[in-house]
Formats: C-alpha cells, sequence, structure tokens
C-alpha cells in the first residue's frame, strides 16, 4: 500500500465496532530510554529500550441511542477492555496489518461541547500489556 487517505479505519472495542462512530484515531507505542553510557563509551551516550507502553486515542462522535457511543462506553469504564484497530477495512495483510491489544478504559467524557457545535468525546485510554501486529 502507498500514500493513502485515511478514511476507512476500523476499530473494534470490548468486541464492538465503532467505526461509524470514529473521527479520528490514533495509536501510540512507545519504549522508554535507558542510557547505558559508560566511561569506556569514547564520549557518546548508549541507549537501550525499556518498559514498553501505548495510548489509544479517539474521538467519536457522541450519540446517546441504544448501541451507540454512551452506550457502549458507560459500561466499560473503569476496565480493562480488548481492541483492535487497522488501517481499512480490507483483509489483514502485510500492507493492511492489524494491531490489538487491551486498554484500560480511564474515561468516557459523556458530555462536552458549545452551542452549535458537533457533539464529540475525545478519550485517551493507556494499553495494558502487550500490544501485538498481525498481518495475516
Amino acid at each position: 500500500m502507498a500514500a493513502f487517505s485515511f478514511t476507512d479505519a476500523v476499530l473494534t472495542v470490548n468486541a464492538v465496532t465503532l467505526t461509524t462512530l470514529v473521527r479520528s484515531v490514533t495509536l501510540n507505542v512507545e519504549a522508554e530510554d535507558l542510557e547505558t553510557t559508560t566511561m569506556g563509551g569514547g564520549g557518546y551516550r548508549s541507549r537501550i529500550g525499556g518498559l514498553k507502553t501505548g495510548t489509544l486515542e479517539v474521538e467519536f462522535l457522541n450519540d446517546f441511542a441504544a448501541s451507540q457511543t454512551d452506550a457502549t462506553l458507560w459500561p466499560i469504564f473503569g476496565t480493562v477492555v480488548a481492541f483492535t484497530l487497522k488501517p481499512t477495512s480490507a483483509a489483514t495483510s502485510a500492507t493492511n496489518p492489524q494491531y490489538s491489544g487491551n486498554v484500560l478504559v480511564t474515561q468516557v467524557g459523556p458530555l462536552d461541547g458549545e452551542v452549535g457545535a458537533l457533539a464529540v468525546r475525545s478519550v485517551s485510554w493507556p494499553t495494558s500489556g502487550t500490544v501485538t501486529r498481525a498481518t495475516a
């Protein structure tokens, strides 16, 4: 897959596909930077990767109808649930990998907005455990 327009991402949370409610989604995964520099390093710093962590950030359209945003997120508030995320709705492949893992639903942000604006809610959830990348 070459450059593409990000219009078809697929997000599931707690086995519920929320794609039609997602305006934006970001998965960040990073490793701690642990310095291992010693006197014999020739004046250069050396480093190794430490503990890994991640964050799933989503902006949802806000909807209070059955099976929509609020009805899906409110019951899982404060719990660890599974997620999957793919760049497009095509089959999982080397050019359309699926990322999966667990997140701790630390916030649900039920109401936020201003008069006349589109009703959205933005959340940022830390990953819990391993985030994997599947290509098949």
